[in-house]
């Protein structure tokens, strides 16, 4: 299964803002830190913000942070979100010589739903977490 750019770039967005949660980062900070299109951005950014993901801010000093702490936010939940459809084939088309018969499209759900639930078990949070423990590793040292 592959996911969309724009999912992708969700989880990137959410991630950024894990990082540093108190601080108010703006589209700009995060399009320049991973070299990405700021006007695809937007987009992610708004609709992160539409399903309650992150806060934004608008005017001078605007930008946008989590709405709620890292260790709450679901993988699986943001993905599910920004794909809207994780339909894997479409066995309504064409006349297909093969049906009733066919259990492709079953194993292929089944592996869907097994990845969602794998990604279920995984928060924002976790997916940082080893960074977080070496910067922690380099402020201590100094």
């Amino acid at each position: 299964m592959q996911l969309t750019r724009h999912t992708d770039y969700a989880l990137r967005v959410l991630m950024y803002l894990a990082l540093e949660p108190e601080r108010v980062a703006t589209i700009s900070d995060i399009a320049t830190a991973y070299d990405i299109s700021r006007n695809h951005l937007v987009k992610v950014v708004h609709e992160l913000g539409g399903h309650g993901f992150i806060k934004t801010f608008r005017g001078k000093g605007g930008g946008m942070q989590l709405a709620r702490d890292a260790g709450s936010i679901v993988v699986g939940d943001v993905v599910r979100r920004m794909e809207g459809n994780l339909e894997i084939v479409n066995c309504t088309g064409p006349r297909c010589a093969i049906l009733p018969g066919c259990l492709l499209k079953g194993v292929l759900y089944e592996a869907r739903d097994a990845f969602l639930a794998t990604l279920d078990t995984y928060t924002l949070q976790d997916l940082l977490h080893q960074r977080q423990q070496r910067l922690s590793g380099l402020l201590q040292v100094k």
